[in-house]
């Protein structure tokens, strides 16, 4: 759901907390103490800043969703590094360089059926023939077979060294059978996660309520009650009113008004940048690119924008991604700038952002006096992303402003530098077509290994870091809100896939 624009000022506190309490009390379980905590602890209240928009089916957003609320689980999770590591699989090894064998741990649904290799064909071979395909897949073919009592073969059509971490996610979850009625898959109660889902009141609420028999151990937490509300004001004063334990994505206007021990932002794996269109117009000249690249001043727009509470643009690939800065390189072959009196020469260039993130358009204001002052002439265009995207991709504006999260599906930031760097990218809005760009982007696609694969990633954002195509500006910080002296467990996690866990209590 797009997010409302930046606004400084704060809607009464009784707004919030009645709009808020409604739904929550409606859609609460339990057995209640005066106190408004359920037996065996208190409830958790969520406020979340994106509604379902996919009745909660696994194969789109709302997967994330799901897996942000320990609902759902595939065969791996990922470390903070980005690495595969063990979920409902045990184990994992490569057989050949299509072929792996993954090992179940012993498990069991929220329905009480067993996890075993047929389950896994099952949900794996669902998601294969999902309509529309997981965005995970759409590069890739896994065929599933079961093998013996506790193992599965995946085999895939082409050599896939990410397949543990494209395996992690959230819409490859594993399902029970149950789960899989009328061409759908229903996650309510047919997961694995230490939360099942209860019920959903359409884009309003959910409930969750502990799973008692997850393999893990039991969540501290009794169950979570979930409302979903796409203002970021509404959500800040909710937290400020104690109507909720946790809010999500607090506004950053809003952060300094609730002060720390509210708030606590943290590194993501967002790069705020600023596409340059190499193909057609101004840009399409390396050192009117490179003069741009001069023109940005990453700190004021951390400090008039962000109020401090993000990251000077360091690369394409910021702290939310813990090994890019030890792995990164200097480009090479940069042109040199164009001076003031050839850039202020050229014709009118077009900025163009959205206002879905609210933060962008006051990001573009500040990018367009930086460009002026050193000489361009700047028309700004800022609307719904959804009315920029296809004239975005065909190279329609010679800057675009844009928040990527660099990780994207497989949490591996090789697949976005080839979406949005390679001549047959994607994504490519900055039109970028370039040789050495795309044999270092496939080189490093092929590379097996962790920290190969990172020095081979860093290889390749110096190569396009050298063209000028994207000019980093900053890297955001994510800020969850709730109050630190009386909720617990809460996760801060720079890929945006957990949140609520096992761990997460209140009291």
């Amino acid at each position: 759901m797009p997010t409302p624009r930046r606004r400084r000022s704060v809607l009464p506190l009784t707004l919030s907390a009645t709009a808020l309490l409604v739904p929550l009390a409606a859609c609460s379980g339990g057995t209640f103490d005066s106190e408004g905590g359920a037996e065996g602890g208190p409830r958790l209240r969520v406020v979340m800043a994106f509604p379902p928009a996919q009745a909660m089916s696994p194969y789109g957003d709302d997967a994330v969703t799901l897996s942000r609320l320990a609902v759902i689980e595939g065969l791996t999770t990922l470390g903070r590094d980005g690495a595969a590591k063990p979920a409902l699989a045990a184990s994992w090894k490569r057989d050949s360089a299509k072929v792996w064998t993954f090992t179940l741990r012993e498990a069991a649904f929220q329905d009480g059926t067993k996890v075993d290799p047929a389950a896994v064909v099952r949900s794996l071979t669902a998601a294969e023939k999902a309509s529309p395909k997981p965005r995970v897949l759409s590069d890739t073919d896994l065929t599933v077979t079961a093998q013996g009592a506790d193992t599965v073969r995946i085999v895939t059509d082409e050599a896939d060294p990410l397949l543990p971490q494209r395996l992690a996610n959230p819409s490859l979850a594993i399902l029970s059978a149950a789960a899989y009625t009328g061409g759908k898959a229903d996650p309510a109660g047919h997961a694995t996660g230490p939360f099942t889902l209860a019920a959903v009141k359409g884009a309003v609420s959910a409930t969750l309520e502990r799973n008692d028999t997850y393999w893990g151990g039991k969540a501290k937490a009794p169950g979570v009650d979930v409302t979903f509300v796409a203002d970021g004001t509404a959500r800040a004063n909710a937290l400020r009113t104690e109507a909720v334990d946790v809010a999500e994505y607090v506004p950053v206007s809003q952060a300094s008004l609730l002060g720390d021990g509210l708030v606590h932002a943290f590194p993501s794996a967002r790069t705020n940048g600023l596409s340059l269109n190499t193909a057609h117009g101004v840009f399409a000249d390396p050192a009117m690119r490179a003069a741009a690249r001069e023109a940005i001043d990453s700190e004021a727009l951390v400090k008039a924008v962000y109020e401090g509470r993000a990251d000077t643009g360091q690369g394409l690939l910021g702290p939310g991604v813990p090994w890019a800065a030890a792995a990164r390189t200097d480009p090479a072959g940069r042109a040199k700038a164009a001076d003031r009196a050839q850039v202020a020469r050229t014709k009118e260039i077009v900025l163009a952002t959205y206002t879905n993130r609210p933060e962008l358009p006051e990001v573009a204001t500040v990018v367009q006096q930086q460009l002026q002052k050193r000489g361009f002439t700047v028309k700004q265009v800022v609307r719904d992303y959804a009315q920029l995207e296809a004239d975005a991709l065909a190279g329609a504006y010679d800057a675009f402003i844009q928040a990527r999260n660099t990780l994207l599906d497989t949490a591996d930031p090789v697949s976005y530098l080839a979406s949005d760097f390679t001549c047959d990218g994607s994504f490519n809005i900055s039109q970028l077509c370039d040789e050495h760009v795309d044999a270092v982007v496939n080189e490093a696609a092929g590379t097996a290994g962790t920290d190969a694969r990172h020095t081979a990633a860093a290889t390749a954002e110096a190569a396009v870091l050298g063209t000028d195509a994207l000019v980093p500006l900053l890297h955001e910080r994510f800020v969850q809100g709730y109050d630190d002296s009386r909720v617990h467990g809460v996760s801060l996690d720079p890929m945006e896939r957990t949140l609520i866990t096992a761990d997460t209590h209140a009291g």
